[in-house]
């Protein structure tokens, strides 16, 4: 896999863009087009690859993809992974950027998706805090249909008092509140290696999902 070029998300090199409307998907294929994605990191994060590699391999979700680094990662190691985005553009990108294992990234709303075989993990990266805030209950209701009893939400949460984005950032007792009712949280703690756009305001968490 070849690494993505983000030059353009640079500070002092943001280029114009029409849509301002994070849940629209021309708001993400104007940036995968000018190649303005800042919240890639052009791999696999050190803290989410120590997370798998600890783990048997099991059907994954990947929404939101972008480039899908994660998901090319797991097929490669022989997971059963479906990456998904609504984005064509950001498909495209991911198809490219990973090969022959561009066949596991799809062009679908997270919302109405149903992977089959059903997924018992759901990677979160710069997701859940590309979504307005008015989609986050949604959001919260999806993981928890989508997950079986014991299944695990992990990944990247983007958690601070500030507003405004994307990323829109989210208070930590917020997330609690919006996931607590279906699931109990099993690890949390600072991430680590956390791109510009998250510094210090990124944490990994995992969430099992109650039965």
């Amino acid at each position: 896999m070849t690494k993505s070029d983000n030059t353009a998300g640079k500070p002092g090199a943001t280029p114009a863009f029409a849509t301002r409307n994070a849940a629209d998907p021309a708001f993400w294929d104007e940036r995968f087009e000018k190649g303005f994605m800042p919240w890639d990191l052009g791999g696999v994060p050190a803290d989410f690859e120590a997370f798998a590699s600890a783990m048997a391999p099991c059907p994954t979700l990947v929404p939101g993809c972008g480039n899908g680094w994660e998901a090319g990662w797991l097929h490669a190691r022989g997971w059963p992974v479906a990456a998904i985005d609504f984005s064509p553009e950001a498909v495209a990108s991911a198809r490219r950027a990973l090969g022959p294992a561009g066949a596991i990234v799809h062009e679908a709303d997270f919302f109405a998706f149903t992977p089959e075989p059903a997924c018992q993990l759901i990677y979160e990266r710069a997701f859940l805090c590309a979504l307005p805030p008015a989609m986050r209950a949604a959001y919260g209701r999806r993981v928890a249909e989508l997950l079986p009893p014991g299944g695990l939400l992990a990944g990247y949460f983007f958690l601070d008092e500030t507003r405004g984005g994307p990323p829109f950032a989210m208070p930590e007792a917020e997330l609690r509140a919006l996931l607590a009712p279906a699931f109990e949280l099993v690890e949390a703690r600072a991430a680590t290696g956390s791109l510009p756009v998250f510094a210090g305001r990124e944490h990994w968490q995992v969430w099992r999902r109650r039965a």
